[in-house]
Order: C-alpha cells, then sequence, then structure tokens
C-alpha cells in the first residue's frame, strides 16, 4: 500500500498536499481499497467554505456510500470535473488524478493536527 512521504493525511482517511496557502484533497489509497469499486462522486461546489473535519462530500462504491470529511478549514477554489465522469479513477490513481478538491487554506496551524505519513501507515497498519 502506497504511503506519499510529502501528504498530511487525517484519521478519516483523507490525504492533502500543500503548495503555499493552496490545499489538495483526495481519499487515500486505504479508504478507497476499503470501499471497493467506486461508482460516484459528489464534491461541493467551487466557493463553498468548511471547517476542518466538516463534511464536503461523498464516494459512492457498489455497496456503501461514505462521507469525506475536511482535514483542514478552508475555501473550494476547484473540484475534479473529471471524477464526476470517471469516479473508478478514485480506485485505480487514488494520489494522482483522482485528487478531489483545491481548497484555498483558512489557517495553515491546522496542519499540525494532520498525521505524517509514518503515523497514517500505522494507524491503518494495526
Amino acid at each position: 500500500m502506497e504511503f506519499p512521504e510529502k501528504l498530511y493525511y487525517s484519521k478519516e482517511h483523507t490525504w492533502l498536499s500543500v503548495d503555499g496557502g493552496i490545499g489538495t484533497i483526495g481519499i487515500t489509497e486505504f479508504a478507497q481499497n476499503q470501499l471497493g469499486e467506486i461508482v460516484y462522486v459528489d464534491l461541493p461546489n467551487v466557493g463553498q467554505n468548511f471547517e476542518d473535519d466538516e463534511i464536503f462530500g461523498a464516494v459512492e462504491a457498489v455497496k456503501t456510500t461514505n462521507e469525506l470529511f475536511m482535514p483542514v478549514g478552508g475555501k473550494v477554489i476547484e473540484t475534479n470535473q473529471v471524477l464526476l465522469q470517471q469516479p473508478e479513477l478514485v480506485n485505480s490513481n487514488p494520489f494522482g488524478a483522482a485528487w478531489m478538491i483545491k481548497i484555498q487554506i483558512n489557517d495553515g496551524s491546522d496542519i499540525t493536527s494532520l498525521l505524517s505519513y509514518e503515523d497514517y501507515k500505522a494507524l491503518v497498519e494495526q
């Protein structure tokens, strides 16, 4: 299982990549693996604001639906429109083409509450 070192992780199995004050968010390989075949992705509208741990969308698999939780607070500045037509990308490329949203991060100090790749790997391998 993949755990990219450059990312931050939440206990709710989302990942966060940070470039300046912009965050890119997706779900982890572990999460997509647990869900199975993804058939639908529900993403928020550009301009919506979310606090950390707030629900920002959902992924639907063949047998279940799972809510998506914000790892940090921010304003949505872009959504991955490709996922709306090709939700299966979440299964094949969760850390790349299947990113879900980009946000303007509200408070960079929120990142300190997230897990490093070592901590996240330890969490999911328990």
